[in-house]
């Protein structure tokens, strides 16, 4: 699919990954909505690209439907999705006090992460499905957001291996199931990245993470995730695949 002058919804999108995904979209032609929690965020990304910002809390159906709706407004309906919204999470099943990890926390990610994505991505397809066809029958194309720790978790990382290993679990059913509508269904499942909440961290911390990483030995740049996400767009065979994006690294027990 040809990005220039399609309209494309991104969640997640006014920081990190997700800012810099819309930014790319932007640059290549799209008619980009940032959708996400903090609309102070999305729209100052929006401002900044020309695009329109919308609230959204995937986990509600009526707030994706509302953003959803003022996306179509602003630029008609979308045959993009990048889905990038999500939470972290670190937590042992049992803590030092030796009690049981809250169920509600594990619970929160799951919803988020995985509950949300799906939320958001099957009513992009059903709006996606009324649209005329493209070039090879193309209706529209999906991202989901993984991560390595979807296949190489850490201690701790149980809720948000889960949610992040449901979606890339999700990928191929997903894409099989659309095919018949011409929506393809991509994965990335990212490394270790330079986004905001990594860079909270002390820097030997992050110099340390920078270091574990094979080749080149330093985080991933947001940018270099939304180029890859740009390509899904663009390579009209790329269906039903995860991608990971992590310097060939394999994260260590903890």
């Amino acid at each position: 699919m040809n990005i220039d002058g399609q309209a494309a919804l991104v969640t997640g999108g006014a920081s990190g990954l997700g800012e810099a995904t819309a930014r790319e979209l932007a640059r290549l032609g799209a008619k980009v909505a940032v959708l996400d929690v903090n609309l102070a965020l999305a729209e100052k990304v929006a401002a900044d690209i020309g695009g329109v910002a919308c609230p959204c809390d995937i986990t509600n159906t009526d707030s994706v439907a509302a953003a959803m709706a003022k996306a179509t407004a602003a630029h008609g309906p979308a045959r993009i999705l990048m889905n990038i919204a999500g939470i972290g999470s670190a937590k042992r099943v049992v803590g030092k006090d030796g009690q049981a990890a809250p169920l509600e926390d594990f619970a929160k990610v799951i919803n988020i992460n995985l509950i949300g994505s799906y939320n958001m991505s099957r009513l992009f397809a059903a709006d996606c499905v009324k649209l005329a066809p493209l070039e090879d029958g193309e209706r529209g194309v999906m991202m989901f957001t993984a991560s390595v720790a979807a296949f190489d978790g850490q201690v701790g990382q149980q809720a948000y291996s889960a949610s992040k290993g449901g979606l890339v679990g999700m990928t191929l059913p997903m894409a099989r199931d659309l095919a018949q509508h011409g929506i393809r269904v991509c994965t990335i499942a990212p490394g270790l990245f330079a986004t905001p909440l990594m860079k909270q961290l002390p820097e030997p911390v992050q110099q340390s993470l920078a270091a574990s990483i094979p080749f080149p030995p330093r985080l991933g740049k947001p940018e270099e995730f939304a180029q890859l996400a740009c390509h899904i767009v663009t390579n009209t065979h790329l269906n039903g695949e995860v991608i990971r994006l992590d310097g060939a690294l394999r994260m260590a027990p903890r």
